[in-house]
């Protein structure tokens, strides 16, 4: 009976090892163009924004966990002495992974919060209690086992404290939504981009804290257990998750920060053969959106001397992660060949 529950670990383990690889790997591809972007976004190397730094953090620590992880499982050289030298790596990297995913929460709680000075208090002392927390469950009590020839940390205590870690981690995700989502709430959109990119952040918070819960609670189960192999049976999954949806937080937002090509207007004008025409051709353009504008009795979100009323007032346009979001309408002007006699009046296209 012994013996069967064994090869029944076993072979849970692999199976969750090999799955949470392959999603790994898959979502590393697919997401290859958005790491492009997200590259060639940033004015020059020195200047690197704190998004791009989270992204390049939260890809390949994850990417070096999982590698540290499944070596230690699938390799079959291992002896005793080897592996007490190896073992303490994955819980190390695990909790490097976590801080990078916990921080990428905290900045965009703050930013979301209108980077309330308080609230930024408040959650860098949640985020230092939280991975003190994670470092001193995953180091303490941690002991090599060699089975099969592979190196697997085992918790050896007598009341087991690694599950503690996906305890902390789980409480610290449930705080940090629940303020975004209260200050996410309260915005008042002055447009529908800024409406859908409200709801992204909302459905992004609730998406992730659902996924990585799920696997982090299967962890804590898997963890009061006394058995070494399946303790260590969904960690890998729990690696995935962590990173795909980390990750995914950050694509969604740069991606939603960009203009819509979609909103772009042609204008079509003569080209002017001096300058006076020049002036004629912007001064023509602009009584042109002003009046529009005027006729709507709309007020520009743009216009400083029009505040917006949302309860970003302060920051109008931080809206998360150090990324800016300006709504404003992009015009695009072609000059014709030929010439026109009226200056004023560009012809809409």
């Amino acid at each position: 009976m012994d013996l069967g529950l064994a090869l029944d670990s076993a072979t849970s383990e692999k199976y969750f090892r090999i799955a949470s690889i392959s999603i790994a790997c898959y979502d590393y591809i697919i997401t290859l163009p958005a790491e492009w972007r997200f590259y060639r976004s940033q004015p020059s190397i020195s200047r690197i924004s704190l998004a791009c730094v989270l992204f390049i953090l939260i890809r390949y620590v994850s990417a070096l966990v999982m590698i540290l992880s499944n070596y230690g499982y699938f390799a079959t050289s291992f002896t005793q002495q080897t592996c007490s030298h190896y073992y303490l790596a994955t819980p190390a990297f695990k909790v490097m992974q976590s801080m990078v995913s916990q921080a990428i929460l905290g900045v965009r709680t703050f930013n979301i919060s209108r980077r309330d000075r308080k609230i930024g208090i408040a959650l860098l002392l949640l985020y230092l209690i939280a991975i003190s927390v994670e470092w001193f469950t995953n180091i303490f009590h941690r002991i090599p086992v060699v089975i099969d020839v592979n190196c697997t940390p085992v918790d050896s205590g007598k009341k087991l404290s690694a599950w503690l870690y996906y305890l902390a981690v789980m409480l610290y995700d449930l705080v940090m939504l629940t303020v975004s989502t209260t200050h996410l709430l309260r915005y008042n959109p002055l447009s529908s981009r800024v409406s859908r990119l409200v709801r992204v952040l909302i459905y992004d918070g609730v998406g992730y804290f659902i996924v990585l819960s799920a696997a982090n609670l299967l962890n804590l189960i898997l963890y009061h257990t006394s058995n070494a192999e399946t303790q260590l049976a969904g960690a890998s999954l729990g690696y995935a998750v962590t990173w795909i949806m980390s990750q995914r937080i950050l694509i969604n937002i740069r991606e939603m920060s960009e203009p819509d090509p979609r909103r772009i207007e042609n204008v079509v004008v003569a080209r002017p053969t001096n300058s006076s025409g020049r002036k004629n051709v912007v001064s023509g353009l602009r009584s042109h959106f002003e009046s529009k504008s005027n006729s709507k009795n709309s007020r520009s979100p743009i216009d400083p001397g029009f505040p917006p009323t949302s309860p970003r007032n302060g920051h109008p346009d931080d809206v998360e992660l150090n990324i800016r979001v300006c709504v404003e309408r992009s015009v695009k002007v072609d000059f014709g060949a030929e010439q026109s006699s009226s200056w004023d009046k560009p012809t809409m296209r």
